[in-house]
């Protein structure tokens, strides 16, 4: 059963699904630039760099208005194959796990 609206529960999800890209994109560039994985690295690096740049500056675009509609994301518990994130809006709780 869905508790919160629609645009609530899509704008917790689009600021949940920026932060896991960007933490991604963070390792992969670290990989990067420690390790020649590819002959030539550094356009790999660019390409990755933009996106997360892009990326960073979207979630902050997301923060402010999550932040407006007063809507929290939380880890709110983990195990071997699935997260549980919990979205909490207006008094409010959604739950939703992730693979």
């Amino acid at each position: 059963m869905r508790y919160l609206s629609n645009e609530e529960f899509q704008l917790g999800s689009r600021y949940l699904f920026l932060s896991l890209a960007i933490q991604v994109i963070q390792k992969n560039l670290e990989k990067l630039r420690n390790q020649s994985i590819f002959k030539l690295n550094e356009p790999y690096v660019m390409l990755l760099e933009s996106i997360e740049k892009k990326a960073i500056e979207e979630r902050r675009q997301s923060k402010i208005r999550i932040s407006q509609e007063k809507i929290d994301v939380l880890e709110t518990n983990q195990t071997d194959t699935f997260t549980e994130y919990t979205y909490f809006c207006k008094g409010k709780a959604e739950k939703k796990k992730l693979f």
